[in-house]
Protein backbone atom coordinates (compact mmCIF):
# COMPACT_ATOMS: atom_id res chain seq x y z
CA UNK A 1 0.00 0.00 0.00
CA UNK A 2 2.57 2.21 0.64
CA UNK A 3 4.68 1.85 -2.41
CA UNK A 4 1.52 2.56 -4.27
CA UNK A 5 0.79 5.87 -2.28
CA UNK A 6 4.67 6.57 -3.23
CA UNK A 7 4.19 6.19 -6.87
CA UNK A 8 0.92 8.86 -6.71
CA UNK A 9 3.01 11.18 -4.57
CA UNK A 10 6.08 11.27 -7.48
CA UNK A 11 3.24 10.82 -10.50
CA UNK A 12 1.49 14.55 -8.80
CA UNK A 13 4.73 15.80 -8.09
CA UNK A 14 5.92 15.44 -12.06
CA UNK A 15 3.20 16.90 -13.04
CA UNK A 16 3.08 20.01 -10.91
CA UNK A 17 6.84 20.26 -12.07
CA UNK A 18 5.71 19.85 -15.19
CA UNK A 19 3.11 22.52 -14.87
CA UNK A 20 5.31 24.94 -13.52
CA UNK A 21 8.01 24.44 -16.50
CA UNK A 22 4.74 24.70 -19.06
CA UNK A 23 4.24 28.06 -17.12
CA UNK A 24 7.71 29.42 -15.98
CA UNK A 25 10.14 27.38 -18.26
CA UNK A 26 10.63 30.32 -20.77
CA UNK A 27 11.31 32.85 -18.43
CA UNK A 28 14.19 30.56 -16.59
CA UNK A 29 15.60 29.69 -19.73
CA UNK A 30 15.55 33.64 -20.24
CA UNK A 31 16.97 34.71 -16.90
CA UNK A 32 19.95 32.07 -16.91
CA UNK A 33 20.87 33.99 -20.57
CA UNK A 34 20.80 37.00 -19.31
CA UNK A 35 22.87 36.17 -16.71
CA UNK A 36 25.02 34.68 -19.29
CA UNK A 37 24.69 37.73 -20.85
CA UNK A 38 25.73 40.05 -17.94
CA UNK A 39 28.86 38.58 -17.22
CA UNK A 40 30.05 38.26 -20.78
CA UNK A 41 29.44 41.78 -20.58
CA UNK A 42 31.26 42.44 -17.32
CA UNK A 43 34.02 40.41 -18.44
CA UNK A 44 34.57 42.45 -21.59
CA UNK A 45 34.19 45.21 -20.19
CA UNK A 46 37.01 44.80 -17.63
CA UNK A 47 39.26 43.54 -20.69
CA UNK A 48 38.60 46.74 -22.83
CA UNK A 49 39.16 49.12 -19.34
CA UNK A 50 42.10 46.89 -18.57
CA UNK A 51 43.76 47.37 -22.23
CA UNK A 52 42.45 51.12 -22.18
CA UNK A 53 44.13 51.80 -19.00
CA UNK A 54 47.95 49.80 -20.67
CA UNK A 55 47.19 52.59 -23.14
CA UNK A 56 47.09 55.18 -21.04
CA UNK A 57 50.23 54.06 -19.09
CA UNK A 58 52.36 54.06 -22.16
CA UNK A 59 51.17 57.41 -23.46
CA UNK A 60 51.77 59.13 -19.89
CA UNK A 61 55.46 57.29 -19.48
CA UNK A 62 56.26 58.85 -22.50
CA UNK A 63 54.96 62.10 -21.65
CA UNK A 64 57.24 61.47 -18.56
CA UNK A 65 60.46 61.04 -21.17
CA UNK A 66 59.42 64.34 -22.56
CA UNK A 67 59.86 65.88 -19.39
CA UNK A 68 63.55 63.92 -18.99
CA UNK A 69 64.23 65.12 -22.46
CA UNK A 70 63.41 68.90 -21.56
CA UNK A 71 61.06 69.26 -24.03
CA UNK A 72 58.37 70.88 -22.03
CA UNK A 73 55.87 72.15 -24.64
CA UNK A 74 55.76 68.58 -26.14
CA UNK A 75 55.44 67.16 -22.31
CA UNK A 76 52.33 69.66 -21.50
CA UNK A 77 50.82 68.93 -24.61
CA UNK A 78 51.21 65.08 -24.18
CA UNK A 79 50.07 65.36 -20.82
CA UNK A 80 46.72 67.66 -22.02
CA UNK A 81 45.91 64.85 -24.34
CA UNK A 82 45.68 62.19 -21.59
CA UNK A 83 43.72 64.03 -19.73
CA UNK A 84 40.93 64.85 -22.78
CA UNK A 85 41.11 60.87 -23.70
CA UNK A 86 43.05 59.03 -21.04
CA UNK A 87 40.81 56.22 -18.43
CA UNK A 88 40.19 58.09 -15.36
CA UNK A 89 42.76 57.88 -13.23
CA UNK A 90 45.42 58.74 -15.78
CA UNK A 91 43.56 61.30 -16.85
CA UNK A 92 43.92 63.23 -12.98
CA UNK A 93 47.67 62.26 -13.06
CA UNK A 94 47.99 63.69 -16.78
CA UNK A 95 46.14 66.84 -15.38
CA UNK A 96 48.54 67.29 -12.66
CA UNK A 97 51.28 66.78 -14.54
CA UNK A 98 50.38 69.13 -16.96
CA UNK A 99 49.56 72.25 -14.38
CA UNK A 100 53.20 71.63 -13.51
CA UNK A 101 54.67 71.64 -16.84
CA UNK A 102 52.78 74.63 -17.70
CA UNK A 103 54.18 76.14 -14.24
CA UNK A 104 57.86 76.71 -15.93
CA UNK A 105 57.27 78.55 -18.81
CA UNK A 106 54.10 80.49 -17.65
CA UNK A 107 53.22 80.22 -14.01
CA UNK A 108 50.08 82.32 -14.49
CA UNK A 109 48.79 79.23 -16.85
CA UNK A 110 50.18 76.69 -14.19
CA UNK A 111 48.27 78.64 -11.57
CA UNK A 112 44.97 78.70 -13.49
CA UNK A 113 45.60 75.08 -14.04
CA UNK A 114 46.14 74.06 -10.38
CA UNK A 115 43.11 76.42 -9.51
CA UNK A 116 40.75 74.68 -12.36
CA UNK A 117 41.81 71.33 -10.49
CA UNK A 118 40.80 72.62 -7.14
CA UNK A 119 37.43 73.38 -8.28
CA UNK A 120 36.54 70.09 -9.58
CA UNK A 121 34.54 68.82 -7.40
CA UNK A 122 34.50 65.69 -9.35
CA UNK A 123 38.00 65.43 -7.18
CA UNK A 124 38.86 64.02 -3.89
CA UNK A 125 38.95 66.48 -1.44
CA UNK A 126 42.38 65.49 -0.53
CA UNK A 127 43.85 66.18 -4.10
CA UNK A 128 41.43 69.56 -4.52
CA UNK A 129 43.58 70.77 -1.21
CA UNK A 130 46.97 69.58 -3.36
CA UNK A 131 45.88 71.54 -5.92
CA UNK A 132 45.22 74.74 -4.12
CA UNK A 133 48.80 74.16 -2.53
CA UNK A 134 50.80 73.86 -5.86
CA UNK A 135 48.92 76.87 -6.95
CA UNK A 136 50.43 78.70 -3.95
CA UNK A 137 53.57 77.81 -3.98
CA UNK A 138 53.82 79.21 -7.27
CA UNK A 139 52.15 82.61 -6.10
CA UNK A 140 54.23 83.12 -3.06
CA UNK A 141 57.02 85.12 -4.38
CA UNK A 142 55.08 87.01 -6.48
CA UNK A 143 51.26 87.42 -5.31
CA UNK A 144 49.98 89.62 -2.12
CA UNK A 145 50.14 88.20 0.92
CA UNK A 146 46.56 88.83 1.71
CA UNK A 147 45.64 86.31 -1.46
CA UNK A 148 48.62 83.94 -0.59
CA UNK A 149 46.68 83.96 3.24
CA UNK A 150 43.16 83.50 1.22
CA UNK A 151 44.68 80.20 -0.56
CA UNK A 152 46.59 78.89 2.28
CA UNK A 153 44.61 79.65 6.01
CA UNK A 154 41.63 77.03 4.57
CA UNK A 155 44.70 74.35 4.39
CA UNK A 156 45.74 74.87 7.93
CA UNK A 157 43.37 73.45 10.01
CA UNK A 158 44.09 70.93 12.39
CA UNK A 159 45.04 67.51 11.31
CA UNK A 160 44.73 68.83 7.72
CA UNK A 161 46.57 66.90 5.30
CA UNK A 162 49.13 69.97 4.15
CA UNK A 163 48.83 72.19 7.23
CA UNK A 164 52.26 72.42 7.85
CA UNK A 165 53.44 73.03 3.80
CA UNK A 166 50.51 75.80 3.99
CA UNK A 167 51.85 77.22 6.97
CA UNK A 168 55.10 77.51 5.80
CA UNK A 169 53.90 78.82 2.42
CA UNK A 170 52.60 81.84 4.56
CA UNK A 171 55.21 82.39 6.75
CA UNK A 172 57.29 83.02 3.83
CA UNK A 173 54.95 85.53 2.53
CA UNK A 174 54.19 87.26 5.62
CA UNK A 175 58.12 87.77 6.02
CA UNK A 176 58.53 89.17 2.88
CA UNK A 177 55.40 91.30 3.43
CA UNK A 178 57.61 92.54 6.28
CA UNK A 179 55.67 90.79 8.69
CA UNK A 180 58.37 89.35 10.65
CA UNK A 181 56.44 88.53 14.22
CA UNK A 182 53.91 86.98 12.78
CA UNK A 183 56.42 85.01 10.35
CA UNK A 184 57.81 84.11 13.78
CA UNK A 185 54.70 82.64 15.37
CA UNK A 186 54.05 80.53 11.82
CA UNK A 187 57.45 79.02 11.79
CA UNK A 188 56.98 78.48 15.41
CA UNK A 189 53.39 76.25 15.00
CA UNK A 190 55.30 74.13 12.84
CA UNK A 191 58.10 73.18 15.07
CA UNK A 192 55.06 73.16 18.32
CA UNK A 193 53.17 70.87 15.86
CA UNK A 194 54.25 66.97 17.02
CA UNK A 195 53.54 65.61 13.63
CA UNK A 196 55.60 68.04 11.32
CA UNK A 197 57.40 65.84 9.25
CA UNK A 198 61.62 66.15 10.06
CA UNK A 199 62.82 68.03 7.48
CA UNK A 200 60.31 71.01 7.60
CA UNK A 201 61.10 70.78 11.09
CA UNK A 202 64.39 71.29 10.25
CA UNK A 203 63.49 73.96 7.78
CA UNK A 204 61.48 75.98 10.49
CA UNK A 205 63.78 75.77 12.53
CA UNK A 206 66.34 77.70 10.34
CA UNK A 207 63.68 80.31 9.05
CA UNK A 208 62.68 81.45 12.31
CA UNK A 209 66.15 82.03 13.46
CA UNK A 210 66.74 83.58 9.65
CA UNK A 211 63.64 85.78 10.52
CA UNK A 212 65.07 86.78 13.75
CA UNK A 213 67.78 87.52 12.46
CA UNK A 214 67.34 91.17 10.63
CA UNK A 215 69.82 90.85 8.22
CA UNK A 216 69.43 87.76 7.24
CA UNK A 217 67.93 86.18 4.17
CA UNK A 218 65.39 83.58 2.93
CA UNK A 219 65.48 81.47 0.10
CA UNK A 220 63.97 82.91 -2.49
CA UNK A 221 62.15 79.62 -4.40
CA UNK A 222 59.33 78.23 -2.39
CA UNK A 223 60.10 74.99 -0.60
CA UNK A 224 58.87 71.53 -1.67
CA UNK A 225 55.62 70.21 -0.84
CA UNK A 226 55.61 67.72 1.97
Amino acid sequence: MSDIIREVDEELRRERIEKLWQRYGGYAVGAAVLIVLAIAGWRGWEWYMAREAAKSGARFEAALQLVTEGKRFEAEAAFNAIAAEGTSSYRLLARFRAAAEAAKTDPAAGVAAYDALAADGSIESILRDLARLHAGRILVDTAPVAEIASRMEPLMAAQAPFRHSARELLGLARYRAGERETAQKIFAEILTDPETPPGMRTRAEMLRALVSNPGGGIPVSAPATQ
